[in-house]
Protein backbone atom coordinates (compact mmCIF):
# COMPACT_ATOMS: atom_id res chain seq x y z
CA UNK A 1 0.00 0.00 0.00
CA UNK A 2 1.19 3.23 -1.02
CA UNK A 3 0.66 6.21 1.06
CA UNK A 4 1.09 10.15 -0.08
CA UNK A 5 0.01 13.28 1.59
CA UNK A 6 -2.54 15.59 -0.47
CA UNK A 7 -0.95 19.10 -0.08
CA UNK A 8 -4.34 20.62 -0.48
CA UNK A 9 -5.93 19.09 2.74
CA UNK A 10 -2.67 18.01 4.20
CA UNK A 11 -4.55 14.12 5.01
CA UNK A 12 -2.49 11.40 3.95
CA UNK A 13 -4.53 9.54 0.90
CA UNK A 14 -4.14 5.72 -0.31
CA UNK A 15 -2.75 5.55 -3.73
CA UNK A 16 -4.26 3.49 -6.24
CA UNK A 17 -1.75 2.13 -8.14
CA UNK A 18 -1.47 0.89 -11.56
CA UNK A 19 -0.49 -2.40 -12.04
CA UNK A 20 0.12 -2.73 -8.38
CA UNK A 21 0.47 -6.59 -8.32
CA UNK A 22 2.82 -6.89 -11.32
CA UNK A 23 4.94 -4.08 -9.40
CA UNK A 24 4.99 -5.90 -5.93
CA UNK A 25 5.68 -9.39 -7.58
CA UNK A 26 8.87 -7.88 -9.79
CA UNK A 27 10.56 -5.64 -7.04
CA UNK A 28 9.23 -7.02 -3.84
CA UNK A 29 11.55 -9.63 -3.24
CA UNK A 30 10.76 -13.06 -5.53
CA UNK A 31 14.09 -13.89 -7.35
CA UNK A 32 12.37 -14.50 -10.58
CA UNK A 33 10.32 -11.72 -10.31
CA UNK A 34 13.65 -9.46 -10.01
CA UNK A 35 15.13 -11.42 -12.81
CA UNK A 36 12.13 -10.38 -14.97
CA UNK A 37 12.24 -6.84 -13.69
CA UNK A 38 15.99 -6.29 -14.82
CA UNK A 39 15.42 -7.91 -18.27
CA UNK A 40 12.75 -6.07 -19.37
CA UNK A 41 14.20 -2.64 -17.83
CA UNK A 42 17.07 -3.88 -19.86
CA UNK A 43 15.38 -4.89 -22.84
CA UNK A 44 14.30 -1.59 -24.73
CA UNK A 45 12.23 -3.30 -27.16
CA UNK A 46 9.77 -4.78 -24.36
CA UNK A 47 8.57 -0.63 -23.83
CA UNK A 48 8.50 0.34 -27.29
CA UNK A 49 6.58 -2.88 -28.38
CA UNK A 50 3.85 -2.03 -25.34
CA UNK A 51 4.28 1.90 -26.18
CA UNK A 52 3.19 1.02 -29.52
CA UNK A 53 0.23 -1.20 -28.84
CA UNK A 54 -1.40 2.03 -26.70
CA UNK A 55 -0.84 4.46 -29.91
CA UNK A 56 -2.99 2.11 -31.96
CA UNK A 57 -6.71 2.82 -32.67
CA UNK A 58 -7.93 -0.16 -30.90
CA UNK A 59 -6.64 0.96 -27.82
CA UNK A 60 -9.14 3.53 -27.40
CA UNK A 61 -11.33 0.97 -25.72
CA UNK A 62 -9.41 1.25 -22.80
CA UNK A 63 -10.12 4.94 -21.89
CA UNK A 64 -13.16 4.99 -20.66
CA UNK A 65 -12.61 1.93 -18.12
CA UNK A 66 -8.98 3.91 -17.15
CA UNK A 67 -10.88 7.08 -16.29
CA UNK A 68 -13.72 5.94 -14.11
CA UNK A 69 -11.17 3.72 -12.54
CA UNK A 70 -8.71 5.92 -11.41
CA UNK A 71 -10.99 8.74 -11.00
CA UNK A 72 -10.14 11.24 -14.00
CA UNK A 73 -11.66 14.63 -14.23
CA UNK A 74 -12.30 14.75 -17.65
CA UNK A 75 -13.67 18.06 -17.49
CA UNK A 76 -10.19 19.28 -17.35
CA UNK A 77 -9.31 17.73 -20.88
CA UNK A 78 -8.60 20.38 -23.26
CA UNK A 79 -10.71 17.94 -25.98
CA UNK A 80 -12.28 15.19 -25.37
CA UNK A 81 -11.81 13.12 -28.57
CA UNK A 82 -8.74 11.07 -28.37
CA UNK A 83 -7.30 8.40 -31.40
CA UNK A 84 -5.87 6.04 -28.87
CA UNK A 85 -4.94 5.65 -25.68
CA UNK A 86 -1.44 7.45 -25.82
CA UNK A 87 -3.01 10.44 -27.27
CA UNK A 88 -5.20 10.48 -24.19
CA UNK A 89 -1.89 9.40 -21.79
CA UNK A 90 -0.52 13.06 -23.27
CA UNK A 91 -3.64 15.05 -23.46
CA UNK A 92 -3.39 18.48 -22.91
CA UNK A 93 -5.70 20.31 -20.10
CA UNK A 94 -7.37 23.71 -20.35
CA UNK A 95 -5.49 26.56 -19.04
CA UNK A 96 -7.86 27.19 -16.48
CA UNK A 97 -7.41 23.84 -15.19
CA UNK A 98 -3.86 24.85 -13.75
CA UNK A 99 -4.11 28.13 -12.27
CA UNK A 100 0.24 29.86 -11.49
CA UNK A 101 1.02 30.62 -8.51
CA UNK A 102 2.42 34.24 -8.21
CA UNK A 103 5.33 32.85 -6.55
CA UNK A 104 8.25 32.46 -8.59
CA UNK A 105 8.70 29.09 -8.54
CA UNK A 106 6.29 26.59 -9.47
CA UNK A 107 5.76 22.57 -9.19
CA UNK A 108 6.42 21.80 -12.85
CA UNK A 109 4.02 18.79 -13.13
CA UNK A 110 1.09 16.87 -11.54
CA UNK A 111 2.47 14.54 -9.56
CA UNK A 112 3.80 12.97 -6.14
CA UNK A 113 6.75 15.26 -4.87
CA UNK A 114 10.00 15.10 -2.53
CA UNK A 115 11.36 17.97 -1.57
CA UNK A 116 15.15 18.77 -0.05
CA UNK A 117 16.34 21.98 0.66
CA UNK A 118 19.95 21.02 1.38
CA UNK A 119 21.12 18.07 -0.40
CA UNK A 120 24.04 17.27 1.27
CA UNK A 121 22.08 17.51 4.69
CA UNK A 122 19.60 14.98 3.76
CA UNK A 123 18.99 11.96 4.70
CA UNK A 124 16.03 10.59 3.02
CA UNK A 125 17.93 9.17 0.40
CA UNK A 126 19.56 6.73 2.82
CA UNK A 127 17.73 3.46 2.17
CA UNK A 128 19.45 0.25 3.43
CA UNK A 129 22.01 1.70 3.48
CA UNK A 130 22.63 3.06 0.32
CA UNK A 131 23.45 6.64 -0.69
CA UNK A 132 22.05 9.08 -3.44
CA UNK A 133 24.96 10.51 -5.37
CA UNK A 134 24.79 13.54 -7.61
CA UNK A 135 27.94 12.25 -9.79
CA UNK A 136 26.05 8.49 -10.87
CA UNK A 137 22.77 10.56 -11.34
CA UNK A 138 24.77 13.47 -13.55
CA UNK A 139 27.66 11.74 -15.05
CA UNK A 140 29.11 15.04 -15.10
CA UNK A 141 31.19 15.42 -11.58
CA UNK A 142 31.84 19.65 -12.29
CA UNK A 143 27.78 19.93 -12.74
CA UNK A 144 28.03 17.46 -9.35
CA UNK A 145 30.29 20.09 -7.36
CA UNK A 146 27.72 22.51 -8.74
CA UNK A 147 24.23 21.43 -7.47
CA UNK A 148 26.61 20.10 -4.53
CA UNK A 149 24.58 21.80 -1.23
CA UNK A 150 21.49 23.21 -3.37
CA UNK A 151 17.88 22.05 -3.38
CA UNK A 152 16.23 19.20 -5.13
CA UNK A 153 12.97 18.17 -5.84
CA UNK A 154 12.17 14.64 -7.00
CA UNK A 155 8.03 14.35 -8.95
CA UNK A 156 6.73 10.89 -9.59
CA UNK A 157 4.69 11.01 -12.39
CA UNK A 158 1.42 7.68 -11.87
CA UNK A 159 -0.29 6.38 -15.39
CA UNK A 160 -3.41 8.35 -14.66
CA UNK A 161 -1.62 11.64 -14.03
CA UNK A 162 -1.29 14.98 -16.47
CA UNK A 163 1.85 13.76 -18.55
CA UNK A 164 2.66 17.07 -19.68
CA UNK A 165 5.74 19.18 -18.00
CA UNK A 166 6.25 22.74 -17.46
CA UNK A 167 8.59 25.17 -16.81
CA UNK A 168 9.00 26.20 -12.59
CA UNK A 169 10.51 29.00 -13.22
CA UNK A 170 11.24 32.71 -16.02
CA UNK A 171 14.71 31.38 -17.93
CA UNK A 172 16.27 30.29 -21.16
CA UNK A 173 16.55 26.37 -21.66
CA UNK A 174 19.57 25.17 -23.08
CA UNK A 175 19.44 22.26 -25.47
CA UNK A 176 18.76 18.83 -23.78
CA UNK A 177 21.15 16.37 -23.31
CA UNK A 178 20.41 12.50 -23.16
CA UNK A 179 22.12 10.22 -21.07
CA UNK A 180 20.72 6.71 -22.03
CA UNK A 181 19.81 4.26 -19.50
CA UNK A 182 17.05 1.25 -19.12
CA UNK A 183 13.68 2.21 -18.26
CA UNK A 184 13.15 0.45 -14.68
CA UNK A 185 10.07 1.06 -12.35
CA UNK A 186 10.36 4.32 -10.32
CA UNK A 187 7.33 3.15 -8.34
CA UNK A 188 7.88 3.90 -4.26
CA UNK A 189 8.43 -0.05 -4.22
CA UNK A 190 11.28 -0.26 -6.81
CA UNK A 191 12.95 2.69 -5.34
CA UNK A 192 13.15 1.73 -1.73
CA UNK A 193 14.93 -1.34 -3.02
CA UNK A 194 17.33 0.68 -4.96
CA UNK A 195 18.02 4.34 -5.07
CA UNK A 196 20.29 3.73 -8.14
CA UNK A 197 17.43 3.40 -10.33
CA UNK A 198 17.26 7.08 -11.31
CA UNK A 199 21.20 6.96 -12.04
CA UNK A 200 20.57 4.13 -14.22
CA UNK A 201 17.30 5.25 -16.56
CA UNK A 202 16.97 6.42 -19.53
CA UNK A 203 17.15 10.60 -18.81
CA UNK A 204 17.22 13.89 -20.22
CA UNK A 205 19.06 17.03 -18.50
CA UNK A 206 18.32 20.71 -19.50
CA UNK A 207 19.92 23.53 -18.00
CA UNK A 208 17.56 26.39 -16.82
CA UNK A 209 19.01 29.65 -17.04
CA UNK A 210 18.23 33.11 -14.96
CA UNK A 211 18.98 35.79 -13.72
CA UNK A 212 18.79 34.57 -10.07
CA UNK A 213 20.78 31.30 -10.89
CA UNK A 214 20.37 28.27 -13.20
CA UNK A 215 18.89 24.99 -12.53
CA UNK A 216 18.83 21.53 -13.93
CA UNK A 217 15.70 20.11 -15.09
CA UNK A 218 16.13 16.33 -15.45
CA UNK A 219 13.45 14.17 -17.24
CA UNK A 220 13.54 10.45 -16.24
CA UNK A 221 11.83 7.63 -18.17
CA UNK A 222 10.73 4.53 -16.33
CA UNK A 223 8.26 1.16 -17.37
CA UNK A 224 6.85 1.41 -20.69
CA UNK A 225 8.00 5.06 -21.18
CA UNK A 226 9.70 4.95 -24.84
CA UNK A 227 9.77 8.09 -25.58
CA UNK A 228 10.73 11.62 -23.67
CA UNK A 229 9.48 14.53 -25.94
CA UNK A 230 10.59 17.98 -25.95
CA UNK A 231 8.34 20.46 -27.20
CA UNK A 232 10.51 23.90 -26.24
CA UNK A 233 13.19 25.94 -28.49
CA UNK A 234 16.84 25.76 -26.68
CA UNK A 235 17.70 28.95 -26.25
CA UNK A 236 14.75 31.01 -26.63
CA UNK A 237 13.54 32.41 -23.41
CA UNK A 238 10.40 31.01 -21.75
CA UNK A 239 8.17 31.83 -18.23
CA UNK A 240 7.08 29.63 -15.85
CA UNK A 241 4.40 27.39 -16.79
CA UNK A 242 5.37 27.39 -19.96
CA UNK A 243 5.16 23.43 -21.42
CA UNK A 244 8.72 21.63 -22.02
CA UNK A 245 7.26 18.53 -23.12
CA UNK A 246 5.62 15.56 -22.05
CA UNK A 247 5.81 11.72 -21.60
CA UNK A 248 4.69 8.85 -23.53
CA UNK A 249 2.57 6.27 -22.14
CA UNK A 250 4.16 4.56 -18.25
CA UNK A 251 4.98 6.18 -15.23
CA UNK A 252 7.99 8.64 -14.52
CA UNK A 253 9.29 11.00 -12.83
CA UNK A 254 11.01 14.58 -13.14
CA UNK A 255 14.05 16.11 -10.76
CA UNK A 256 14.60 19.64 -10.35
CA UNK A 257 18.32 20.56 -8.87
CA UNK A 258 18.81 24.40 -7.37
CA UNK A 259 21.84 26.21 -7.16
CA UNK A 260 22.89 26.35 -3.65
CA UNK A 261 20.76 29.79 -2.38
CA UNK A 262 18.63 29.88 -5.63
CA UNK A 263 15.53 28.68 -4.09
CA UNK A 264 13.99 28.27 -0.45
CA UNK A 265 11.38 25.78 -1.19
CA UNK A 266 7.94 26.10 0.94
CA UNK A 267 7.59 25.19 4.19
CA UNK A 268 4.39 23.39 3.87
CA UNK A 269 6.17 21.18 1.59
CA UNK A 270 9.26 20.58 3.51
CA UNK A 271 7.20 19.59 6.31
CA UNK A 272 4.39 17.39 4.76
CA UNK A 273 7.42 15.74 3.22
CA UNK A 274 9.13 14.60 5.83
CA UNK A 275 9.33 11.07 7.62
CA UNK A 276 9.65 9.65 3.77
CA UNK A 277 6.44 10.80 2.72
CA UNK A 278 5.52 12.19 -0.81
CA UNK A 279 3.19 14.63 -1.69
CA UNK A 280 0.98 15.42 -4.01
CA UNK A 281 0.96 18.19 -6.00
CA UNK A 282 -0.71 19.72 -9.34
CA UNK A 283 1.43 21.99 -12.01
CA UNK A 284 1.52 25.37 -11.29
CA UNK A 285 1.09 25.17 -7.53
CA UNK A 286 3.53 27.30 -5.53
CA UNK A 287 7.36 25.54 -5.32
CA UNK A 288 9.07 28.19 -3.50
CA UNK A 289 10.60 31.91 -3.25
Amino acid sequence: MIEVINRASGQKEREIVYGGAAIAWLYGGSTLGKTLAHLSARLPFVSAFYGWLMKQPSSKKKIAPFIEKFQVDASEFKNDTFNSFNDFFIRELKVEARPLSPSRFICPADGRYRFFQNIDKSDGFYIKGQKFKLTELLKDKSLADKYSGGSMVIARLCPFDYHRFHFPHDNTPSESKLINGYLYSVNPVAIKNDIHIFSQNKRRMTQLVSSFGTSLYIEVGATNVGSIVETYTPGKAVKKGDEKGYFEFGASALILLFEPGMITLDKDLIELSKGMHEVHCLMGQSLGS
